[in-house]
């Protein structure tokens, strides 16, 4: 530990005694895209014990200008994104215990992602998500790390339940669609990208060794393009807050899991199942044989149909590409998946 962790331990902050504590740790990712897959690497090196890595999608040669965790090899197999990390991790730091999991987050799965880990960490891309995320951490008392960025703007606050203000306090409702700028309309710049996950990953590592007192506990907003860094005073909890002061927690109690989203930036759209099913691909495979083109690894299943591409995973979910339509591509995947 001395050898790899030297120049860590030097930092008074750290020291031997902080080390240990992050050896011992448990860290969910929530998301490993830009701010993902840059939160898994500083973490791994950082000597986090253990980590979840938890992503619905795969790696595509667009994601390498701003994913640092992902090569060409990757995308070349559309590897799903926490499955590449994880291998990544392994050549990193192979002390590192690392939980790849591919799935959608939803309300059928947060609270039971979430459980056992002394912190989350943002690394989504939609605020539907982050609501849900935050639901979870304030009923369970789980310190998380908000954080975005678009174009060459990034945000990130630290929420610890029931002591500073959640998510919900200072966001009280979701944007309208179409009212936020998103990669689809902004596109990224990979420093923003760099800055706002250095911010979070700091902040966990000060949350992890007990530094609690050096938490900036502020909604910090920065602009690489502009050079404009603010830091906005949140307050404390509301007590009218659906979710810190209310505890309706609206987001875990609805009905159903949300069945179909547009991906950002990727003319695609994202279908889950009505039910929980598990698919086997020999099968799905010899099925779709005659209506396109197909190919199947452990991972998932691709299949291309004119100037459309499914690919599909083993629980059925599908990201369907060549369209951002959600009713097209719900048709798409009862024609050639099911109901």
């Amino acid at each position: 530990m001395t050898d790899r962790y030297s120049r860590q331990i030097l930092y008074p902050g750290i020291g031997p005694d902080g080390q240990k504590r992050l050896l011992n740790s448990r860290v969910l990712i929530v998301g490993c895209g830009a701010l993902g897959s840059s939160h898994s690497e500083l973490l791994a090196r950082a000597g986090v014990g253990f980590l979840r890595i938890v992503d619905r999608d795969f790696v595509e040669a667009s994601n390498l200008q701003r994913q640092t965790m992902f090569t060409e090899s990757d995308a070349e197999v559309r590897l799903p994104k926490a499955v590449a990390a994880a291998n990544h991790i392994k050549q990193i730091n192979s002390d590192v215990v690392v939980d790849a999991v591919v799935a959608d987050v939803n309300n059928s799965n947060v609270e039971h992602l979430i459980d056992t880990f002394d912190l989350v960490i943002d690394g989504t891309d939609n605020f539907s998500t982050r609501y849900l995320v935050n639901d979870a951490c304030v009923k369970h008392k789980k310190n998380w790390i908000y954080g975005a960025a678009v174009g060459s703007y990034g945000v990130t606050m630290t929420i610890r339940p029931h002591q500073t203000a959640c998510l919900r306090c200072v966001f009280e409702e979701l944007p309208a669609a179409g009212t936020a700028p998103t990669c689809d309309t902004a596109g990224v710049l990979m420093p923003i990208i760099s800055i706002v996950s250095s911010l979070q990953v700091t902040e966990a590592l000060k949350l992890l060794t007990g530094n609690i007192s050096e938490l900036h506990g502020s909604l910090m907003q920065f602009d690489v393009w502009t050079s404009d860094w603010r830091k906005i005073n949140p307050g404390l909890p509301r007590p009218d807050c659906p979710t810190c002061g209310l505890l309706t927690f609206e987001s875990l109690a609805a009905d159903a899991t949300r069945q179909a989203a547009v991906l950002c930036g990727r003319d695609a759209v994202q279908i889950l199942p009505t039910s929980p099913t598990s698919i086997n691909f020999q099968s799905l495979a010899a099925r779709l044989e005659g209506a396109g083109d197909v190919k199947f690894n452990d991972y998932l299943l691709r299949f291309r149909t004119g100037e459309f591409e499914l690919t599909v995973f083993p629980d059925a979910r599908s990201i369907i590409r060549g369209t951002d339509e959600i009713n097209t591509a719900r048709s798409l995947y009862a024609k050639y998946i099911g109901n």
